[in-house]
């Protein structure tokens, strides 16, 4: 069964970093448009950075510049640079996107478990 596991949340002070991974697991062909989101505490999910296939990204505008999505065709990993962080950052960050396992169709929507930044003094 083919899966993405999200790792890296921590607690981090304002203005710190972390490192997202969202790795793809089970016998995977290979990932395509892939992207963040997250859901603060009271607060909807939202969309926060996406990566198509071709590596064109987009971000929300909260984030522009100091967060950075990458991929890593050959692990099946998408990453979420986060800098400069801010209390309102805190969230559970949740991965999605298509997934190709090998011999199955295309799964297009699918989520990771997510994983928990917190951005505190």
């Amino acid at each position: 069964q083919v899966q993405l596991v999200e790792s890296g949340g921590d607690w981090v002070q304002p203005g710190g970093s972390l490192r997202l991974s969202c790795a793809a697991t089970g016998d995977i062909s290979r990932i395509f448009d892939m992207g963040w989101y997250r859901q603060g505490p009271g607060k909807q999910r939202e969309l926060v950075a996406t990566m198509t296939d071709g590596g064109m990204t987009t971000y929300t505008d909260s984030v522009k510049g100091r967060f950075s999505i990458s991929k890593d065709n050959v692990k099946n990993t998408v990453y979420l640079e986060m800098n400069g962080l801010k209390l309102e950052d805190t969230a559970v960050y949740y991965c999605n996107g298509a997934i190709q396992a090998v011999g199955s169709a295309l799964a297009r929507d699918t989520w990771g478990q997510g994983t928990q930044v917190t951005v505190s003094y």
